[in-house]
């Protein structure tokens, strides 16, 4: 069993001495990151295009506009995706979970519009999901900060 190793980071802290930090060690390389950092949105990305065309399609037939659209919106979620997660490392954790949380909340009002629901019922799942988003982006930020509000990771 790995245990997690004590790292001292240089920064100083309000007393001038390092700050003493666990760490968990990083099993996969900088390669590894890299990938995952560019393979997961486009992923999700085909995912929720799939997903979108799917709905749209009531159970009928495919056809080259349905393609098109589950593309489209494919290439869509796949660049808002990435334009939230580099705007969103630069917020506060409030600000971060609820950039997320809106981000989340649209896309599954737009997929559960697209199965025909009515504007009122897509919008209200989507609210409560970035509801649920949003309590589980802040809780997770909220406990990767110290006291004065400096990321630990």
């Amino acid at each position: 069993m790995a245990h997690a190793e004590t790292t001292t980071d240089p920064t100083p802290s309000r007393t001038g001495q390092g700050r003493t930090t666990p760490s968990a060690p990083d099993v996969f390389g900088p390669r590894t990151h890299l990938v995952a950092k560019w393979l997961v949105p486009v992923l999700l990305a085909l995912v929720f295009g799939w997903w979108a065309a799917a709905n749209r399609r009531h159970g009928t037939g495919i056809t080259g506009g349905n393609m098109l659209f589950g593309w489209l919106s494919a290439l869509v979620f796949l660049i808002l995706y990435v334009a939230v997660r580099e705007i969103a490392v630069r917020l506060r954790r409030e600000q971060h979970a609820l950039l997320w949380a809106a981000f989340t909340g649209s896309a599954v009002g737009f997929l559960i519009y697209q199965s025909g629901r009515s504007l009122i019922q897509s919008a209200g799942i989507g609210l409560a999901v970035a509801a649920g988003m949003f309590l589980m982006a802040f809780y997770r930020y909220y406990t990767q900060e110290d006291a004065t509000g400096q990321r630990l990771t």
